[in-house]
């Protein structure tokens, strides 16, 4: 019987989680990034030893804590079934290979339970920022300082309420992956100001409220966004598509391909474009 995973239980998962996108962050940042190997993947992006080194750490880490719950990873996908119904962990070892491989320090590790489609807990751990944010949709989102011996407190957040007219928005952008469509959207608002950053961070800035919106209407992949989007659910914020419509994860879209979304910090600015 599979194992379905409520609030509840996600909860009870939090700290084990946190300890194992830590110990993945550790071999990550242990990695010499003049002399890693590099490789291609099928579709042009690349893959270090640093992925795999933390894709290892993730994957027999939550064998032990939950053998009965699947695993989606970005670089086991093709060992994945099409679609998942019930619940399922999807993590991204190094989201932001190309930050990382830049020398930049804005790549995060992301991992998320999903349960009947929807992201439910997220945790996206950026470990050369020293940053943890983390969520339960429905009980809340919080941000760690992880130090160099201890993860610090944990202190809560929650998203802002949308700019007040005449005030700018502060719209998170990707540093590596410009599209038509989300600039239009973003000259659609009042006095945008732009903050490129790379990987999930974007996620983590919205649902501490230093940014208000986030629009990627282009293709990403489940894995990229999944923790990313319970984090903001639990700090109090909403991802739609372009029509206002909430994201579904495990429907067996081919490679896992979300085509579009827009995260908000005040789900009362949620727009039809």
């Amino acid at each position: 019987m599979k194992r379905v995973i409520d609030g509840e239980a996600a909860a009870s998962l939090m700290e084990p989680l946190t300890a194992l996108v830590v110990k993945a962050g550790e071999a990550i940042l242990g990695i010499n990034r003049a002399a890693m190997q590099i490789e291609g993947k099928p579709d042009g992006s690349p893959v270090t030893e640093a992925d795999l080194a933390a894709d290892r750490i993730i994957g027999e880490g939550l064998a032990r804590l939950a053998p009965d719950v699947p695993t989606i990873s970005e670089e086991r996908a093709q060992l994945a079934a099409s679609s998942f119904r019930d619940c399922y962990f999807l993590i991204d070892p190094l989201d932001g290979t190309k930050e990382f491989v830049a020398g930049r320090d804005d790549f995060t590790v992301n991992v998320a339970i999903v349960t009947d489609g929807v992201p439910l807990l997220g945790i996206v751990a950026a470990p050369a920022l020293g940053l943890i944010w983390r969520g339960v949709a429905g009980r809340g989102a919080e941000r760690l300082r992880i130090g160099s011996t201890a993860i610090g407190a944990a202190e809560p957040i929650h998203t802002r309420t949308m700019p007040k007219p005449g005030e700018p928005w502060i719209v998170t952008v990707s540093r590596s992956h410009p599209d038509p469509k989300s600039e239009a959207f973003i000259a659609g608002l009042p006095s945008a100001v732009r903050r490129a950053q790379g990987s999930a961070v974007k996620f983590g800035r919205i649902a501490e409220g230093t940014a208000d919106v986030y629009p990627r209407l282009g293709p990403t992949s489940e894995w990229d966004i999944a923790a990313g989007c319970a984090v903001i659910t639990a700090a109090g914020g909403k991802v739609t598509d372009s029509q206002g419509n909430n994201i579904r994860f495990g429907e067996g879209r081919e490679g896992c391909i979300v085509p579009e979304f827009i995260a908000w910090g005040d789900p009362r600015a949620v727009r039809c474009y």
